[in-house]
């Protein structure tokens, strides 16, 4: 395989990998607000509308993933990249997409904490964020390890 294919490889695997733990999180997250609206409904309480911030944390990480693969794209042409670029990909592309998995495990958390008492919003999304720094460490240290990839 020549390094371009590799490299545009790396980038399709970092996207994807992150994209992946994006869907599988909101979708987590999507249906614990679901549920929790429903039991909002059942009660006769108002359906807070706040849980859509709980399901929508997760998709950053597929703009992490993205940044990346567009950083990867331009190391076509770099002689011996391919490899580095591609390992860079799946790694960085798996820890992105991991930490989207689990903060759509920690926002349906949230969205059935938040629906039952109406408290604790800015704790929970305090959560979320401590999950969501993983992906920018695992991206930030990415883009480093690129731009010695010259």
């Amino acid at each position: 395989m020549s390094d371009s294919a590799m490299i545009v490889a790396g980038a399709i695997a970092c996207l994807g990998l992150a994209g992946a733990g994006s869907a599988f999180g909101t979708g987590f997250a999507a249906s614990a607000a679901v549920g929790a609206w429903k039991k909002c409904y059942a009660a006769g309480k108002p359906a807070p509308f706040l849980l859509l911030s709980f399901v929508g944390a997760p998709i950053t990480q597929t703009l992490y993933g993205m940044i990346l693969m567009f950083i990867m794209l331009g190391k076509t042409g770099v002689a011996n990249a391919g490899v580095p670029v591609l390992i860079c990909g799946i790694f960085s592309g798996l820890a992105i997409g991991l930490s989207a998995l689990f903060q759509g495990r920690a926002g349906a958390a949230a969205c059935d904490a938040q629906a039952e008492t109406n408290q604790g919003f800015t704790n929970y999304l305090a959560a979320l964020g401590i999950v969501e720094t993983v992906a920018i460490f695992a991206m930030v240290f990415a883009l480093i390890a690129l731009g010695k990839i010259a």
